[in-house]
């Protein structure tokens, strides 16, 4: 008589290391959502700044391509 762990196989992605990878890679998906979250936040806040300084609207515009740029290499 065949012993259980005989009778079921075992296939790739089961068991633990497959449970720590797939917790990792969650972990890992809800780490770029708040990220990218923070970065929208971010992105609003700029856009809702109005300035009639010159310099200043330079830097918010830097800074908004900066933050256009982070949420591009997230998606």
């Amino acid at each position: 008589m065949a012993s259980v762990q005989q009778a079921v196989p075992m296939y790739a992605g089961s068991g633990a290391g497959a449970e720590e990878a797939r917790r990792a890679a969650e972990q890992e998906r809800a780490r770029r959502a708040r990220q990218k979250q923070a970065l929208n936040l971010q992105k609003e806040n700029i856009l809702s700044q109005r300035t009639s300084n010159p310099a200043r609207r330079q830097a918010l515009e830097a800074a908004l391509a900066q933050i256009e740029a982070e949420i591009a290499r997230l998606d």
